[in-house]
């Protein structure tokens, strides 16, 4: 049963958004990265279709994107994150009923929508209640949630491999593990909000929408091949073998805090300085990967990607608003829109170059070289500002 929305306290309207960022990033979307291994040792799944597996989550999770931004009624986006709260749980017991490629297909989809539910509607659905409550919007504390839903994802690897659970037993035990969240997320969510005014304001110019739509593409790339292959990456060295969910867990803890870093770093610096820094280190972690083959280096890349990754989002996101205070979802939505055909297109180019050579080494060159691409497109940002 839901707190009325009148009852709710700014404590628990935030407890609730980042319950449900766990629940529909940590476990719905982001718990695949930990059990890819395990699928490909005993269900039988090929580097190709790894990579295309999460190609369609990413699908999955643009479709969701693009919906909550054509969906203006309020009463239907919180309808919308109600469900995708469910269907979270749904998604992980989907990948538990059999070893099959279509039905894994169809949970990775859901799996991804319901991402966009949680990141967008619910995170909307946070700040408006906090806003209409005369509270100060402490998104930095929600968003949170993402690094808590990576560490969660990797306990969970970690506790169940300990007592020797299969693949589809660990996939069960995501979603017993989700219901603990599901609780407060559902009780705490809030009310759906009164149909909002737009600010008054002028678009971005073209040129300069252009090149952010660009550079959050690159972002999109460097961010989708770390989600969806760090524990993979680890694993496959000889003397790495087993400790893949320790990398993973280490960007989960990286990235809880860093929202409230990177702030600081765009207040002192600027936002477009600071994603140029943000971009430069998570450049780095992917060529520690590629330089070396250490469990230091792995671990130091696993901590600059979830210092990064979270980082990049919001002060992107932020900053479009701003320049679009008239209608700030609509310049997020084109943004979305570019972040989500990286996210299916990296993935998928990444399971076949590794599927053909057998390494991740040409793979992450290549992302090093579009997160370089993109350092040089924030280079022309900054010089529009």
């Amino acid at each position: 049963m839901q707190t009325s929305g009148k009852s709710l306290q700014a404590w628990q309207v935030i407890s609730g958004g980042i319950a449900g960022l766990v629940l529909s990033i940590g476990l719905g979307r982001f718990s695949y990265t930990p059990m890819l291994p395990l699928m490909q040792s005993q269900a039988g799944l090929s580097d190709a279709m790894a990579g295309a597996l999460a190609a369609i989550n990413y699908a999955g999770y643009m479709s969701g994107a693009l919906l909550a931004a054509w969906i203006d009624d309020p009463r239907w986006r919180q309808r919308l994150y109600s469900h995708g709260l469910w269907l979270s749980l749904l998604s992980c017991v989907l990948m538990a009923l059999a070893p099959n490629v279509w039905l894994w297909a169809l949970a990775r989809y859901l799996g991804g929508l319901c991402g966009a539910a949680g990141m967008l509607l619910g995170s909307g659905l946070v700040l408006g209640w906090l806003m209409r409550a005369g509270r100060r919007p402490e998104l930095g504390l929600h968003f949170t949630g993402l690094g808590l839903g990576i560490v969660v994802s990797a306990l969970g690897a970690m506790a169940m491999a300990l007592v020797h659970l299969n693949w589809a037993h660990q996939w069960q035990g995501y979603a017993l593990i989700g219901l603990l969240f599901l609780v407060p997320a559902w009780a705490w969510r809030p009310p759906a909000p009164p149909p909002g005014v737009a600010a008054a304001g002028a678009a971005p110019a073209r040129k300069w929408m252009a090149l952010m739509i660009a550079m959050y593409f690159c972002a999109g790339w460097g961010f989708v091949i770390n989600a969806t292959f760090t524990v993979a990456i680890v694993e496959r060295q000889p003397l790495l073998a087993g400790q893949g969910p320790w990398a993973w867990l280490l960007v989960g803890v990286a990235a809880t805090p860093a929202v409230f870093l990177w702030d600081r770093v765009a207040r002192r610096l600027g936002d477009v300085q600071a994603l140029l820094v943000a971009f430069a280190v998570q450049t780095a972690g992917v060529l520690l990967l590629v330089l070396s083959s250490s469990l230091i280096a792995a671990l130091a890349g696993a901590l600059l990607y979830g210092a990064t990754f979270i980082g990049i989002v919001s002060l992107t996101l932020a900053l479009a608003g701003r320049r679009s205070p008239a209608n700030p979802g609509k310049a997020m939505a084109r943004l979305t829109l570019s972040y989500g055909v990286a996210q299916i297109t990296a993935p998928a180019l990444t399971g076949a170059m590794v599927q053909a050579s057998g390494s991740y080494t040409g793979a992450l060159w290549l992302t090093a070289a579009v997160l370089l691409l993109g350092m040089v497109v924030l280079g022309a940002l900054f010089k529009l500002d």
